[in-house]
């Protein structure tokens, strides 16, 4: 694939289901070995999204490509050039490690000179020679993640989906499969997942954000950090922060603050205006605090706050339309 042709590409893409918009006019493009994340809460779209790209969905407007082909008339094509790897793993579970690599070599009808190769392969990268008669059922979630990921890249596709395929898996097994995907990524494969673990986008190359269909925010996670929250953020540390919790949500200026173990984030209008009376409203309640100053917001900071913008934006024209 040549690699001066993006990966992806959408270009106004939407899909609706009756009355309901799923995806709303979504353009981007993905580079050629690139690690894309595509974030977005529960139903904001994410894998309706995955599902046009990977011909499984048509899309009811907007255009696109994947490898090259088109999204509206190359669905069987496309299927042959990617991997996909849903969060359900797709294996069966009374069929051997072994014998769920040889039915899948079977679907991507992998030629007989290579089933050998590439199965041998699959347990090396996935970790699962000493396994690989046991039965996938009595695996852990983590060996499973691993072997969903070996069956769907065994024809060795340029682009690899990934929808929500960390879900359930502890973080360590999560960690080593990230390990994976950087593996896999230098060696020139795309990779576009989604997710909402806000601590594993800051692996990815680039993010998108949905949000109710609509994408909201793309750029570097750093991008994100820097460029898209017109707010700040302060973070308190200490022994009593949740006990301050109660009382800054009150001071004008504070937009939300949460927990982050032993210190508390605070997204604020104008951190120069209101530190000083954050520090009078903590002093007066005497809740002593180790340190109370403006930091760089978090990607967690950046998604909850564009969030709640566009909730703000968007709640007049819903009550309008009632």
């Amino acid at each position: 694939m040549n690699s001066e042709i993006p990966a992806v590409t959408l270009k106004d893409i939407s899909k609706s289901f009756g009355d309901f918009v799923a995806v709303d006019h979504v353009s981007l493009e993905v580079r050629k070995g690139e690690i894309f994340g595509f974030l977005g809460p529960n139903g904001a779209g994410k894998s309706t999204t995955i599902r046009m790209l990977c011909g499984i969905l048509s899309p009811t407007s907007g255009s696109g490509s994947v490898a090259g082909f088109d999204v509206h008339r190359d669905a069987e094509r496309i299927k042959e050039r990617i991997g996909y790897m849903s969060q359900r793993f797709s294996l069966y579970e009374d069929l051997s490690v072994e014998e769920n690599i040889d039915f899948y070599s079977g679907i991507y009808k992998i030629p007989p000179d290579r089933k050998a190769e590439r199965k041998e392969w699959v347990l090396d990268m996935a970790g699962l020679r000493a396994h690989r008669s046991a039965k996938t059922g009595i695996l852990s979630a983590g060996w499973k993640q691993r072997l969903a990921l070996g069956c769907a890249i065994l024809h060795e596709p340029p682009i690899i989906f990934l929808d929500e395929p960390t879900s359930g898996v502890d973080p360590i097994s999560r960690r080593n499969f990230w390990d994976l995907i950087y593996r896999l990524a230098e060696q020139g494969t795309t990779i576009f997942v989604t997710t909402h673990y806000l601590d594993e986008a800051e692996y990815c190359d680039r993010l998108g954000l949905i949000y109710r269909g609509q994408l909201i925010a793309l750029g570097t996670p750093e991008e994100l950090k820097t460029g898209f929250m017109t707010e700040d953020v302060i973070e308190i540390s200490g022994e009593n922060v949740q006990e301050a919790l109660a009382h800054i949500e009150k001071i004008e200026g504070v937009r939300h603050a949460a927990l982050f173990g032993r210190r508390l984030h605070v997204v604020v209008e104008d951190a120069e205006r209101v530190l000083p009376a954050m520090s009078e409203a903590l002093a007066e309640k005497g809740i002593a605090v180790q340190g109370l100053e403006k930091i760089l917001p978090s990607l967690e900071d950046v998604f909850v706050s564009l969030i709640e913008a566009r909730d703000r934006v968007e709640a007049p024209q819903r009550v309008f339309k009632r």
